[in-house]
Parts: structure tokens; sequence; C-alpha cells
């Protein structure tokens, strides 16, 4: 099978695709200057990398001409590095950078290594974000109505908005006590013909191996990402449960919930966001909470980033953030199925993946 290289070579028509992601990133730049936010680099080899569960992390190590080794890691996010900036006080700021995650699938929707913006709004929190990723989105398509591989889809303002618990009232059937409950919702998951499956009788007897985070999503991806999709709307999903949200604030009205969204259009996720949580000691138990549970997935083990928390000691800003994946906004912006084809080297054709 032909490489990019050679595809390009033979039809040159095709660099049209690859030449989206320049205008993409340029009008990025473009909207935050604007907005008067700082462009910031930080770096992607770092000595303790995000505590995230469900994420594996790419090791390396780091060594001298004198003989000092040190372990070090390749980001999955900026966030750590952009909240230590926010604590120093730089204020409103963004990047566009490589990002690295391992152990993950590779899809039309996903690479071991890809494209992340990362945005930080000072005083303010994610209902801000959510108008700024409209007004983003908007910016890079330049009109309000698109069309993706065949289906039209309304940008027009303002983009839907509704919480994790009303979406699971609405499309699956599910109210909020059952949605909190791990026993009712693998209960709810199982009268619906959702895999459940049985623990390893010698290690956990008489419990269930499914977790209610994997009933969640199970419920999620095929009610309720199906429903929004079919909207042909691009549409915020918000305030999800507090377990779901290791660095998001909990929300003043019901703490049991979250202050973060996700968004979507066409079924595809494009961001995630969080009002950040500012709280040195509350983040502290969260990190060792997420480090029990990587040790139980058989994650590799490394330590808390001391540092990052003593930044939120210090004292961070009220702030929002949002990570957003380049590669997908590319892929909808130059209407093609799979976020490889704007990529000129991508991991799959490199890896033979």
């Amino acid at each position: 099978m032909d490489k990019t290289w050679q595809k390009i070579k033979k039809n040159p028509d095709l660099l049209k695709n690859y030449f989206v992601r320049e205008k993409v990133i340029q009008t990025i730049r473009d909207f935050f200057k604007k907005e008067g936010f700082h462009e910031v680099f930080t770096p992607v080899m770092v000595p303790v990398p995000s505590i995230e569960p469900n994420l594996e992390v790419f090791e390396t190590q780091l060594r001298t001409s004198t003989g000092k080794q040190k372990r070090a890691f390749l980001i999955s996010s900026p966030e750590y590095a952009h909240k230590r900036l926010l604590a120093a006080g730089v204020g409103s700021l963004f990047e566009i950078t490589h990002s690295f995650r391992n152990e993950e699938e590779v899809s039309r929707l996903h690479s071991p290594e890809f494209t992340i913006l990362e945005w930080y709004r000072v005083n303010a929190d994610y209902k801000d974000t959510m108008k700024d990723f409209e007004h983003l989105f908007l910016e890079i398509v330049g009109k309000e109505k698109m069309v993706y591989q065949g289906q039209e889809y309304d940008l027009s303002l303002p983009w839907p908005r509704i919480t994790v618990a009303e979406a699971f009232e609405k499309f699956a059937g599910i109210d909020i006590e059952t949605l909190l409950s791990e026993e009712k919702l693998l209960n709810a998951g199982r009268a619906k013909g959702y895999v459940v499956e049985p623990a390893d009788a010698k290690a956990l007897a008489d419990k269930e191996n499914t977790t209610w985070e994997q009933m969640f999503y199970q419920i999620f991806l095929n009610e309720i990402e199906t429903k929004i999709r079919d909207s042909h709307k691009p549409t915020f999903i918000y305030d999800y449960p507090l377990a779901q949200a290791s660095l998001s604030r909990p929300k003043k009205e019901d703490p049991r919930f979250a202050e973060r969204f996700e968004v979507f259009l066409a079924g595809v996720e494009l961001g995630n966001c969080f009002s950040e949580l500012t709280d040195a000691e509350a983040q502290h138990k969260r990190f060792e909470a997420d480090l029990a549970e990587r040790k139980k997935l058989g994650k590799t083990d490394f330590p808390i980033d001391e540092d990052f928390v003593d930044a939120l000691k210090s004292g961070m800003p009220m702030s929002s953030g949002i990570a957003v994946g380049v590669d997908r906004l590319v892929m909808l912006a130059a209407d093609v199925p799979n976020v490889s084809d704007t990529i000129f080297f991508s991991d799959n054709e490199l890896f033979d993946l």
C-alpha cells in the first residue's frame, strides 16, 4: 500500500485536505489573540505525568553526558504546566501542542500521538468556555451550516445544552438516583441487556467485575451519543457526576456533580472542559484516589506531582479550561472520515498499526 507521500505525489489534489490543518491552526491563533490570550509553549517531556486513572503513559528515560538518569514521560495533556502558569499570574492562555496516550485504540478518531489545543480563561467558569467554543468553531467553519460526510449540521447559536442527568432521563429512562447508585445502575444496565461481567470468584467472591463507570459509558455511548448525533446540532453535555471529574470544581447547588462539559458534533467528541478545582487539599485527595485506581487497573505507577499541588496552594485564580482535539477539528473542517486523512505521517502508517 502506498505511503501518504506517495499518494500525494501521484495525486497532488489530496494536498487540499492536509493544508486545512494550516488554516485551522491559524484561525485558532487569530481567535485567541483577538480575545487577549497569551500563547504559551510548555514541555512535552516531564518528570511526572498526569494521573488520570484510565490513561496509560509513554515512559522514557532522560540520560545526561555525566551519567545521570531520570524517569521521564511524554505528556497526555499540557494541563499541569498551564495551571502552574495560571498560579504564577500569566493570565488567560492557550497552547497548540502534541500529546501522547498509550494503550489506546488506533481508529478513525484516535491516534497515540495527537495535536491538542488547551485554553484557560481566568475569572470564568465552564459556561463561559461553552461560548468560547461556539464562537471559535464558527470562526473555523465560517458559516452556520456545515456538511460532513453527506449530512448537514446546523451550527446556529446558541447550541443545545443538556445535563448528564437530563440526558440519562430523556434518552435512557434512567433517573438521577439510579444514575448515581452503582448497584441500581448495574441492575438497570442488566435489564437493558448490557454486559455485566461476574468477577473472578477466587479474587472477588460475590462481587461484579463491571464497574459503575463502565456501565455509565455503555449506556452513554449507545443511547445518548447516538441521539445527540442524530439531532444534527452540536451539543454540550454538562454537569458530570463528580467521580468523573478529577480536576473539576464541584457544583455549589449539588456537589454530587461537577462543573464539567463535553461537546459533541456528528458523533464526535470535540472537547472536555472543567471549571477548575483550585483547592489544593481536595485536589491532593483526588490524586491519591486516582493513583490507587491506577494501581488497581495495572497502569504505570508514578508519584503525585507535588509541585503542581504547591502551585495550587500558592493560589490559582478561578478559571475554566478545556482540551480540544485539533485533529478532529481538522477532520470535520476537511470533510474526511478519518483523522489520519489530514496527518502527513500518521501513527497507523508509520508503525503499520
